[in-house]
Parts: C-alpha cells; sequence; structure tokens
C-alpha cells in the first residue's frame, strides 16, 4: 500500500511538472510575439525592416554579428566596429548597394531611405561616431555610379 501512494505521488509530481513547464512555454510564446503588426522577419524579395537597428539586426549581424566585431569560421566576415572605412558615407552606401568580397549586393533589396538608415546606424554605433549623415539623396546619387 505504502509503494501504491510512493508511486501515485511521484506520478503527480511528474504531471504537474510537466503542465506546469508547458503552461510557461506558452506563456513565453505569447511574450514572445511581436508588438507591432509589422512581421519581425522580412517575407519576400524586399526587406521589410526600416530603421538602422533593425536592419542591421535582421540582415546584417547575421555575419557581423551583434556587437559588429565580425567573425571567423565558414569565412571571413570583418569588424565594423570602430572602423576607420566609415568615415567617409560614399564608402558603406557604395558596399551595402554593390557588395564587396563576400557580401553580397543588398541595393536591390533596399530602399535609399533604408540604405542610408542602415549606414547612419553603422556610422553612429559599434565605437564608430560618424555624425555626418547620409542622404537617401547621397544614395540615389550611389547607384548612379
Amino acid at each position: 500500500m505504502i509503494q501504491q501512494i510512493t508511486n501515485f505521488r511521484a506520478a503527480l509530481a511528474m504531471m504537474m511538472s510537466a503542465t506546469l513547464s508547458l503552461l510557461s512555454l506558452m506563456a513565453y510564446a505569447q511574450d514572445a510575439r511581436p508588438s507591432s503588426s509589422r512581421p519581425a522577419l522580412s517575407t519576400g524579395f524586399r526587406f521589410a525592416e526600416m530603421t538602422g537597428e533593425e536592419l542591421y539586426a535582421n540582415v546584417c549581424q547575421g555575419c557581423h554579428m551583434s556587437d559588429a566585431k565580425g567573425a571567423a569560421g565558414a569565412g571571413t566576415y570583418p569588424s565594423l566596429a570602430g572602423d576607420s572605412n566609415l568615415e567617409v558615407g560614399f564608402y558603406p552606401v557604395s558596399v551595402v548597394i554593390n557588395g564587396q568580397r563576400g557580401m553580397p549586393r543588398l541595393g536591390a533589396m533596399l530602399s535609399d531611405d533604408q540604405v542610408a538608415a542602415v549606414v547612419n546606424y553603422l556610422r553612429t554605433h559599434f565605437g564608430n561616431s560618424y555624425r555626418d549623415a547620409v542622404t537617401a539623396e547621397d544614395v540615389k546619387a550611389a547607384r548612379r555610379g
């Protein structure tokens, strides 16, 4: 009889633990939903993100990492942190539009405003303090060549 009570208590404890885990997972999933009506990631050929921070997080950080210090492994992804190459705004605009070495051309997937936003974000974050902002008109001019 005592063995049956012990087995019942163990089974009940396991069932309660599983139920609490499931409830916790469901609560976490509800909290993890995007707060805006826009999708968390782009769908389709063009990127939906509009701010430099959103674009960096969803497009760039996969290779350049969240701290922009780059990575090495299957390929080498250069650091953008404290990068003197970003001093002249035309250079990063050209790289984003046309690609360079292993970096793909993103110009067809980004509007002029989006290119300016991500370049300005890079130039003012991660130890970079270049305050002369790139404009959508600068990007348009760079696209023309």
